[in-house]
């Protein structure tokens, strides 16, 4: 709504003082309303991939429930059978003992299911926090840093990263890389994959055949970068472009084919370094109760 009130306040100050002011004031005013114009359409596509993390959270988060909900029915019916056995004549103390077994790792299992659960949401939150301390709000815009399942997703778009309708990565591109330099620094055991994106239309580059071409030399520029200029260890670098194959937008619309041209670094833990972040199981963890 602010926004809305800024451009309507310059709409009015340049239709009504055409006429006394200065050439050079009326350009710079349509200036901040072009400027203002693109900063909403930048919130508006911070708040669709925003929707999206959001949707695949609740949807793991119901996943979980729906688990603890069947093993609390599992623990009902054992319960009925327990009574069953404890009012019929002498079926024996060992079905009793059987029973008694099987609701208490159910029980268990329940428990360690609302744990994982628990641990996962504030796994997730905690990394992300950390990742996204030294954005700057501005920053923020162009980049967007999620967490999921210990894989930490960080997607750039294409009009931060990169010169227009180039793969050579722009003068503005430096700080924020240097900052997500430092995330993979931090993370120096863990193995890094650059990935291209972009959209469907096609490149009409003499020397880029096609958008698998674009996608490819852009992740191996933002390789090459973080190897030259901020000392990252090549070794545990890959790049590699997926073209207009992977969107994550529908491409019929602008502000779909903006999202899609994206480049992603993802930092991938081994699987031992996740667990250490995540708590090992008990050694005696029971596997789920028999249906």
């Amino acid at each position: 709504m602010k926004y809305r009130i800024s451009i309507l306040a310059l709409l009015v100050v340049a239709v009504l003082g055409q006429s006394c002011v200065s050439s050079k004031k009326y350009k710079e005013l349509d200036a901040n309303y072009t400027q203002l114009q693109n900063s909403t359409k930048d919130l508006s596509i911070k708040y669709q991939t925003s929707e999206q993390a959001l949707a695949v959270a609740r949807s793991r988060n119901k996943s979980l429930e729906e688990q603890i909900e069947q093993q609390k029915t599992n623990v009902t019916a054992l319960q009925d059978a327990l009574n069953k056995c404890l009012n019929s004549s002498s079926q024996g103390n060992v079905n009793i003992s059987k029973l008694v077994d099987e609701i208490n790792a159910s029980n268990r299992y329940i428990q360690q299911l609302v744990n994982a659960k628990n641990k996962s949401d504030s796994l997730n939150m905690v990394l992300t926090n950390n990742l996204t301390r030294s954005l700057t709000p501005q920053e923020t815009q162009d980049v967007d840093v999620k967490v999921l399942k210990g894989v930490v997703y960080i997607s750039l778009s294409d009009n931060m990263l990169y010169k227009s309708g180039s793969y050579e990565i722009s003068d503005k591109a430096g700080a924020t890389l240097s900052k997500i330099a430092k995330i993979i620094m931090d993370y120096s055991n863990y193995d890094v994959l650059i990935e291209g994106n972009t959209d469907n239309v096609p490149i009409s580059q003499k020397n880029i055949r096609n958008n698998w071409d674009l996608s490819a030399l852009r992740a191996s520029s933002v390789v090459q970068a973080l190897q030259t200029t901020y000392q990252v260890d090549p070794k545990r670098l890959t790049a590699g472009g997926r073209g207009e194959y992977n969107p994550i937008a529908d491409n019929s619309t602008p502000s779909g084919k903006a999202q899609n041209r994206r480049t992603q670094i993802i930092i991938t833990p081994k699987l031992d370094q996740f667990m250490d972040l995540i708590g090992k199981a008990p050694a005696d963890q029971p596997a789920p109760p028999k249906q």
